[in-house]
């Protein structure tokens, strides 16, 4: 008759990923060769040339021949993509309503806050969201003070 340790959970904040939320879908994506080369190197690898992709919901599998000739493979990130920024992008400038852009702020600032984006890429994505905030504000007044 023994008991299991009582299981602590550790504090993690409430919310859900851009893929969680649907609101990406990489899965979908078609990711070539050449982009994927791209991003690795851009990560440090030493790509000769690109054997496999496979495309999972919250990541990616690639095998690749590094410059070697030595065959790797290993699970990444979707975030590694310049797609990824390209799509958050997007998805800030589709937000037509202050309610809209709420809710994407929350998801990306669980976004930053549990999953590593390179600080300039952060910096940029803030900026954006908070030059769209300034402006769905100023539509918004525009609004309201045509309808008086």
């Amino acid at each position: 008759m023994f008991r299991k340790p009582r299981k602590i959970n550790q504090y993690r904040r409430k919310g859900k990923n851009l893929i969680a939320t649907n609101k990406i879908k990489p899965e979908q994506w078609n990711i070539s060769d050449a982009e994927t080369k791209e991003a690795l190197k851009v990560k440090g690898y030493d790509v000769k040339q690109i054997k496999k992709i496979h495309l999972l919901k919250h990541q990616v599998c690639i095998s690749y021949w590094d410059v070697k000739g030595n065959i790797c493979s290993s699970f990444f990130s979707y975030r590694i993509f310049a797609r990824w920024q390209k799509e958050i992008v997007n998805l800030i400038y589709t937000c037509q309503t202050l309610k809209e852009w709420a809710k994407l702020n929350y998801v990306m600032k669980y976004e930053f806050a549990y999953y590593h984006y390179p600080s300039e890429i952060e910096d940029i994505l803030h900026a954006i969201l908070e030059n769209h905030l300034c402006v769905l504000k100023e539509t918004e007044q525009q609004v309201v003070l045509q309808n008086i």
